[in-house]
């Protein structure tokens, strides 16, 4: 059964029948799976087939369906109040959690990540050096989170209970996670309900998150628990929580659930959230509130603006049955919602068709100020933000492949939801790769895979913890490009139809839960029929890359028959990761050349070949096919080297920088 949109037009006793088919319980009981936003199950007050005369945009008023795709192990429900004087959010949050495991907890933990900017002595600022992707923290652009009520349905307060945690360096000044002691034991299937209290100075915008003018970006803003894996899950032994800070380089991980969300704002603004909304906006007092619904989600973002410009069109493709794409612009970007809805339904009808299909009945486009570019080019379930919008005629690398990269997000982040603290490559490359996909099909656009090899010079395994990478830079290299190069490099040996199968699979197989690297690892040998230990131990797990070098060649007459022939002696090493498939290239002085395959065994192979002239010189992997080659400046050499020519090295790089220039496109 799938997801589908309920427009306008259903009947109330449809949706009373619907709501009847769910239930809503907020106390410590056994679990509830198939809950639903109190609010939503309410009966809506009949609407029109238009948007409400009062709106200021024309939103799709929507209900829940009864389908339940994930665990969901979490529920929130909560309303907030911006406050557009001081930047501030009031915010009071109802917290169900639902144990997934068996062993007994007496402990919740939360994950507070506004904390990250209370100074610069936390661990993400310290970290990050206040810099993330070209966005610098603005002069005291501080902010920061305060929980002023924990309390128990039974009106138990917890308060004094909470205890900040630096589980990854122990740095005292940063209160990013804290734990909170229960009054009560909770067992495997049990659930417990929080009600907290919290406001949230907003900072500048930096990070993927704040205010920049009028325009506000609340990612990451509530408090929000963490995950508590059973065992088994990413292949963990013992049960227990993952606990992480919030670090310069990490994004986020959280489990399943529910998010019954009101938002309150200024009349003149208009709200874009993760899910659908689910009444018309009551205005009072120049105020607007706002009723968002999302399920089988991590995870809930909004975005507000009084200067959006809002559009809205469906999609459907046989893929996608249903779903309402919505574009909230900056006024400089109100002339190319084309484009931007051209990029939006080619990534989601042709990642439905390679991955699954998309079930959520909304897809949300954000184009923040330039002012607040900080919020730009992220990802939250079932909306995401493209640039910030600087130009009035951005090229497709700032608006097609950056709206593209981050509805990708949706599958490998937001279905397929791996621990982005601990192996972002599962999330960030498989995104990379899928969207250079998509690019290259639609707009044309092949990426110079050589010369992104060519700048991972400090290669290291994609499973380290994101901030381990050292810097922003390492970090994007490996989990980014190193990641896609290694997907590509399976698909070379492969083929591309079993690649495709392999992602799919995958895709499926984990869909809705939180697979590790081996289950990816997993997927590829039942897929291809062998396994892949050696490479992955090699490529994945160490930080191996591919480097092949032409090490000597060694030219003799020989006579044969009564004439001359040259025997040429070349000497080949292996100074990297191994290869099943190593080609060679040889040109002779007369023009001629010959190509071999060296099958990578060892650590170095010796040929000889014989031909009428000499040889001049030999290439290894003249086509750049090993995609994992990140030294090709040893992959070269001529026979002799004349004086005025200079070095092997400078032979080589021009040699490189021919091919790279004049065979391959960004």
């Amino acid at each position: 059964m799938t997801r589908r949109t309920l427009f306008f037009g259903i009947s109330i006793l449809a949706l009373c029948l619907i709501a009847g088919t769910v239930r809503y319980t907020l106390s410590l009981g056994p679990s509830n799976r198939s809950s639903v936003a109190s609010e939503a199950v309410k009966p809506l007050e009949a609407v029109q087939s238009g948007p409400a005369p009062a709106l200021p945009q024309a939103e799709s008023i929507q209900q829940p369906t009864a389908e339940i795709l994930s665990n969901r192990v979490t529920e929130y429900h909560i309303q907030v109040k911006l406050n557009e004087a001081d930047h501030t959010l009031t915010g009071t949050e109802t917290l169900t959690w639902t144990h997934p495991g068996k062993k007994a907890v007496n402990e919740l933990y939360l994950h507070l990540y506004p904390n990250a900017f209370a100074s610069a002595n936390t661990t993400f600022m310290k970290e990050s050096g206040g810099k993330l992707r070209g966005d610098v923290m603005p002069k005291d652009g501080w902010g920061a989170m305060e929980l002023t009520e924990i309390r128990t349905t039974d009106g138990i307060s917890l308060l004094h209970r909470l205890q900040y945690v630096q589980p990854d360096d122990g740095n005292v000044h940063d209160k990013t996670l804290a734990k909170v002691r229960l009054p009560v034991t909770v067992r495997g299937g049990e659930s417990v309900t929080l009600k907290i209290n919290f406001t949230v100075k907003l900072p500048k915008l930096f990070a993927r998150m704040g205010v920049s003018g009028d325009f506000v970006m609340a990612g990451q803003w509530f408090p929000k628990l963490s995950v508590y894996e059973p065992a088994g899950t990413r292949g963990r032994k013992a049960e227990g929580w993952n606990l992480h800070q919030y670090h310069g380089n990490s994004e986020f991980y959280s489990d399943f659930g529910i998010y019954s969300v009101n938002i309150d704002v200024p009349e003149t603004y208009t709200v874009a959230a993760t899910g659908f909304q689910t009444k018309p906006a009551v205005l009072k007092d120049g105020r607007k509130s706002v009723q968002f619904y999302a399920d089988d989600v991590h995870d809930f973002a909004w975005s507000a603006s009084p200067d959006f410009v809002y559009a809205e069109e469906p999609f459907s493709s046989a893929e996608v049955p249903g779903v309402r794409i919505k574009l909230y612009l900056d006024p400089k970007h109100k002339d190319l919602k084309e484009r931007y809805f051209y990029a939006a339904k080619v990534a989601i009808s042709n990642f439905s068709k390679w991955y699954g299909r998309y079930p959520y009945s909304t897809l949300s486009v954000v184009v923040p100020p330039i002012g607040g570019n900080g919020a730009g080019g992220m990802e939250y379930p079932t909306l995401v933000t493209a640039f910030g919008a600087g130009s009035d005629s951005p090229g497709y690398d700032e608006l097609e492949r950056t709206v593209i990269h981050e509805i990708g997000h949706q599958f490998f982040y937001g279905m397929v939801a791996s621990n982005e603290f601990e192996e972002a490559w599962l999330d960030e490359a498989f995104t990379s790769y899928a969207e250079d996909k998509l690019m290259e099909q639609e707009f044309g656009i092949a990426p110079n895979l050589p010369l992104q090899a060519a700048l991972i010079s400090s290669p290291a395994s994609l499973t380290l913890p994101a901030w381990k990478y050292g810097s922003s830079d390492s970090y994007a290299k490996n989990a980014y490009y190193r990641g896609k190069l290694v997907l590509l490099d399976i698909e070379r040996q492969v083929g591309t139809k079993t690649m495709k199968r392999i992602l799919y699979n995958y895709s499926q197989k984990y869909r809705f839960k939180h697979p590790a690297t081996a289950d990816f690892q997993r997927v590829v040998e039942q897929t291809t029929g062998r396994s892949w230990k050696a490479y992955f131990n090699q490529y994945v797990y160490e930080g191996k890359m591919a480097d092949f070098s032409v090490d000597r060649i060694t030219v003799t007459p020989v006579i044969k028959d009564g004439s001359t022939v040259y025997e040429s002696t070349v000497e080949i090493s292996r100074q990297g990761g191994t290869a099943p498939k190593v080609p060679l290239l040889f040109s002779f002085k007369d023009g001629h050349t010959e190509r071999k395959v060296w099958n990578g065994a060892g650590d170095r192979v010796q040929l000889k070949l014989q031909y009428k002239e000499p040889l001049d010189w030999v290439q290894v992997d003249p086509d750049y096919s090993l995609v994992l080659e990140n030294k090709h400046i040893n992959n070269y050499i001529k026979a002799e080297v004349e004086e005025q020519d200079g070095t092997r090295t400078t032979l080589s790089v021009v040699k490189l920088l021919e091919t790279l220039l004049g065979a391959l496109a960004w």
